[in-house]
């Protein structure tokens, strides 16, 4: 009983870390005078796309993720180029899914008719990621506003900055500490992982040639689910058949992806290392208990991954449209 007590104050210690603000500074009430109902277009636009797929929920938070971790919180992702040469032309962005953008850019369009030249569309894919979260049945949060667009938009910046699927704790540790995010913070943003899928070529090794060893399956894999997964997922599978990252609410927000990596049923080699390894270990135990817990952790990281290298009027713009620059680069 006191080890857990023990173990529970150092996690509560980290969430209160994890709190300090380290971005620009923003406002909540940035747009309170010029786009008074940005939220509730914003959200509307959402809600009308996810009724046409529930692809959206997980789409729109992984742009916002993936944006955010290169060049900051500045829509950087969303650039088209003639020269495919942008963020979003990154291998690591390739999988994508195009439903993320277009949420985003239907978004934007509602915006403009209400409020032209005046919302950032990184300030929309901030508020359409919160809007998604709530919409599954996530925390609701508010979104400090006030970022710029981007300037900036290399595929060569992204190679080796956002996490992998076959990393194990001290990579993952080594890409979310560079951007001063702690263990905590890294373990409630995995929990995103509550909702979406994952193509199977993915965590294939993970079920046919485990450590390189031909035929072999990882031991931590729940024994009916790794059966499960072989059937869908067979060795001469196609490259675009994918199954749900949590195979039991897949579209719903919620704490039970750490019931699953606690229970064998973890898809990536990034996610189930979480649990196995010790060090991370307890933060998945007690959000895997507490689900109030693991909504307040994720949205003080949610709230700092927006907050990443936040772009002001001196090196950044206010787009016309998300997938092009307006000014000649």
């Amino acid at each position: 009983m006191e080890a857990r007590r023990g173990t529970l104050i150092i996690i509560l210690a980290l969430i209160a870390l994890s709190s300090i603000s380290t971005g620009e500074a923003l406002s909540s009430d940035y747009y309170q005078t010029t786009c008074p109902n940005l939220r509730q277009i914003v959200c509307d636009a959402v809600k009308k796309k996810i009724n046409e797929t529930a692809v959206t929920i997980p789409a729109v938070i992984r742009l916002f993720f993936h944006d955010a971790m290169i060049t900051g919180a500045d829509a950087s992702a969303l650039i088209a180029l003639p020269t495919e040469d942008a963020e979003k032309d990154s291998s690591d962005n390739k999988s994508l899914a195009g439903d993320g953008f277009d949420t985003v850019i239907r978004a934007k369009k509602e915006v403009e008719k209400a409020c032209p030249g005046v919302v950032s569309c990184a300030d929309v894919l901030a508020l359409a990621t919160s809007c998604a979260i709530e919409l599954s049945g996530g925390p609701s949060y508010t979104v400090d506003l006030g970022r710029y667009d981007g300037l900036v938009s290399k595929a060569s910046l992204v190679d080796g900055n956002l996490p992998g699927p076959n990393f194990d704790l001290d990579k993952l540790i080594a890409i979310f500490d560079k951007h001063g995010f702690t263990l905590v913070d890294l373990v409630a943003l995995s929990g995103a992982h509550t909702v979406g899928f994952c193509h199977c070529s993915r965590f294939a090794d993970r079920l046919y040639n485990y450590n390189g060893q031909l035929g072999a399956t990882d031991p931590t894999f729940n024994p009916q689910f790794a059966e499960q997964l072989k059937l869908a997922c067979p060795t001469n599978v196609g490259p675009t058949i994918a199954v749900n990252l949590d195979p039991f609410t897949p579209i719903t927000f919620d704490n039970l992806y750490f019931s699953n990596l606690v229970n064998g049923y973890g898809l990536l080699t990034s996610d189930e290392v979480l649990y196995t390894d010790t060090r991370s270990r307890p933060i998945v135990q007690w959000f895997a208990a507490n689900q109030t817990a693991f909504f307040e952790a994720f949205v003080i990281a949610i709230g700092k991954v927006g907050s990443l290298d936040v772009k002001t009027s001196a090196n950044g713009e206010i787009r016309k449209e998300c997938t092009s620059y307006n000014k000649k680069q």
